[in-house]
């Protein structure tokens, strides 16, 4: 529990930043979107693993994880899937009520 609370304190740097902007930054630099950028299917895609292990292979090293994450949170709340910000979507839903705790953002939904 203390990670997701730690988590929900280091995402409010990101509290005021614009939802499209945190946008704009993944689909510019997110270490994902490179894994499409050649226009191949990345090798990741199709192998037997839990979306953690997905998360944990293809968020490695990418710069831009917290404000994948901040962006996820704030545009699809409880309706998260998938991986985002390095997380998979039952970490995301067990985060959220920590993050919500932390107080309103730019552009959350339900705003």
């Amino acid at each position: 529990m203390n990670e997701l609370i730690e988590t929900a304190w280091r995402l409010d740097r990101l509290r005021w930043v614009p939802t499209d902007v945190l946008g704009d930054i993944v689909v510019n630099q997110g270490a994902c979107m490179d894994a499409y950028a050649a226009g191949e299917q990345p090798d990741w895609l199709g192998l037997a693993q839990t979306d953690r292990e997905l998360a944990a292979r293809l968020c490695a090293g990418c710069q831009v994880k917290d404000q994948c994450l901040e962006f996820e949170l704030r545009t699809a709340g409880e309706d998260t899937v998938g991986v985002w910000g390095a997380l998979d979507q039952a970490d995301r839903r067990a985060l959220l009520p920590y993050w919500r705790q932390r107080g309103e953002r730019a552009g959350e939904v339900g705003q």
